[in-house]
Order: structure tokens, then C-alpha cells, then sequence
């Protein structure tokens, strides 16, 4: 064997160690990263408890001292829940509201997404609608209510009608923000590599915009859900509206807590959901949690 052959055998032999130690220290660098996530996540939920057993004992301690007409605590909450649940009462409700949010945030995230988008690719359009969306935003909502119901009705199509007015605004605004902040920078080096407009959109502007997409439709379920309970106590006394009015009407707080409690379960399940469909769909938001 020649001394060059000699040579380049030990120098292969280097490498392929070295590149051991390397992929040995990634693994371990991988190995404290999920250890510290799972750590992170412990915490977390530990925090997340204690946080849920004081304030419901505060509010079953202090509840309990407050006139029952006026005020209620857990314990008699989950009492008319497990009651209203058993005899139906309360999914008869809430499936009349939770139809009405769904259709208005569809057509809230479709139009106002796809109107974002609009005005934030056309100057023209944007300059000719950036005031009416600004006006229209800073008008109360609920002050528009009786004007629907007066040209719509009192039926489901004035309430989905509440429901899009509720939640559109957040979705045009948020969308039309987060195609605006899209680095220049970005955009400069797309037109470099001659990529056309399609895939400047496609591959740089909405993944960047994804961001403030998700952060709209996270404003726009908060401001449904506002909606959903005006709209049912505006139109048709209807949905979970209706049950929240029907029991403050008869004194029964109890009762009454009970749809107030699931609106606040219901935001709190779309918002998880939400989340969960965006580390689906952009995961690289999500990249320095893993990390």
C-alpha cells in the first residue's frame, strides 16, 4: 500500500468520525431540546391548574356568601349544567347558535380574507375603500344591529348577517396588515430569481401573512361569539341567547351561568383548534418552540 493510499484512508477515517461526533451531538442537542420542551409543558399545565382550583374556590367561597338571586358559585352551576345537558335542553340551544356562527365566520374569513388581499395587491382599491372599512370598523357593531334587522328580518339569515358584521372587519384588517408588513427584502429577492406573481404570492407574501391571518380569525371567533348573543337577542329570541334571557327573566343564576360558562368553553375549544390547524399549515411559526 502506497503512502498516498495510507494517507487518504486515515483522512476518510477522520472525517467519518467526525462526522459521528457530529450527528452524535445533534442527537443530544435534540435530546435536551425535547426534554426542556416537555418540562416547559409540565409547568405549564401545573400552572394552568392551580390557576383553575384558586379561582373556583374563590368564586365557590365568595359565591356562596352573595344573595342566590343576585349571584352563584360552581358547585350549583354544574348542577343545572348536568341537568339542562340530561334533558337536552342545553344542545337544543346551542346547536340553533352554533349554526348561525358558523356560516357568518365562513363567510367572514372567506370575503374578508380574499378582500384583504385585494386591497392590499391594487393601490386603486385600497385607496378607494381603506375609509369606508375604517369607518365602518370604528362604528359599534351593535349599533348597526337594529338597521339589519330592520332590512333582513328577524329569521337565521339576520342573524348569520350579525355574525358577519361582528367578524369581518378583523379578518379585512389583519389579512390587509400582514400582506403590508411582508419584508421588501423579501419580495426584492423573489423578482431577482424572476419568480412570477403567482409564486411571489404563493411562496413569499401569504406564508408571511399567515401570522396575521391566524391572528384575525382568533379576533374574529372572540367577536362572533359577541355577535352570536346579540344576534339571538335582537332577532328571534333564539339559540343560547334565548336560555341566558329566559332564566335572568325568572331569577335562576344558576341556570343562567350555565350558557355564559359554555361560551366561555366554546372560545377557548375554537381557539385550541384553531391553533392546532395552524401548526398544521404553517409549522415554521411554530419552529422555535421545538427547538
Amino acid at each position: 500500500m502506497s503512502v498516498t493510499q495510507a494517507e487518504s484512508r486515515a483522512q476518510a477515517g477522520s472525517l467519518s468520525s467526525v462526522d459521528s461526533e457530529l450527528s452524535a451531538e445533534k442527537q443530544a442537542a435534540r435530546a435536551r431540546a425535547k426534554a426542556l420542551q416537555r418540562k416547559w409543558m409540565v409547568v405549564n399545565a401545573a400552572i394552568r391548574i392551580v390557576s383553575l382550583v384558586v379561582v373556583l374556590g374563590g368564586w365557590e367561597y365568595f359565591g356562596r356568601q352573595i344573595n342566590p338571586v343576585l349571584f352563584t358559585y360552581p358547585t350549583a352551576v354544574a348542577n343545572a349544567a348536568v341537568k339542562m345537558i340530561a334533558s337536552g335542553e342545553l344542545w337544543k340551544y346551542l346547536s340553533q347558535s352554533l349554526i348561525v356562527l358558523a356560516a357568518g365566520l365562513a363567510l367572514a374569513a372567506i370575503l374578508g380574507i380574499a378582500l384583504g388581499l385585494i386591497m392590499a395587491r391594487f393601490w386603486a382599491i385600497d385607496i378607494a375603500l381603506d375609509t369606508y372599512i375604517t369607518a365602518l370598523y370604528s362604528i359599534p357593531s351593535v349599533a348597526l344591529v337594529p338597521v339589519l334587522v330592520l332590512w333582513i328580518g328577524f329569521e337565521t339569515s339576520a342573524k348569520i348577517a350579525v355574525v358577519f358584521l361582528f367578524t369581518f372587519f378583523p379578518m379585512v384588517i389583519n389579512t390587509y396588515q400582514g400582506v403590508k408588513n411582508v419584508d421588501s427584502r423579501l419580495i426584492e429577492v423573489g423578482r431577482a430569481f424572476r419568480c412570477s406573481e403567482r409564486q411571489l404570492w404563493s411562496n413569499i407574501v401569504l406564508p408571511a401573512a399567515v401570522p396575521f391571518i391566524v391572528a384575525g380569525l382568533r379576533l374574529a371567533i372572540g367577536r362572533g361569539l359577541i355577535g352570536m348573543v346579540l344576534a339571538d337577542l335582537y332577532t328571534a329570541i333564539t339559540g343560547i341567547g334565548y336560555l341566558i334571557s329566559r332564566y335572568a327573566s325568572i331569577y335562576r343564576t344558576d341556570a343562567m351561568f350555565v350558557p355564559i360558562v359554555t361560551l366561555g368553553i366554546l372560545g377557548i375549544s375554537l381557539t385550541g383548534v384553531l391553533r392546532f390547524v395552524e401548526r398544521r399549515v404553517a409549522p415554521w411559526m411554530h419552529q422555535s418552540d421545538r427547538e
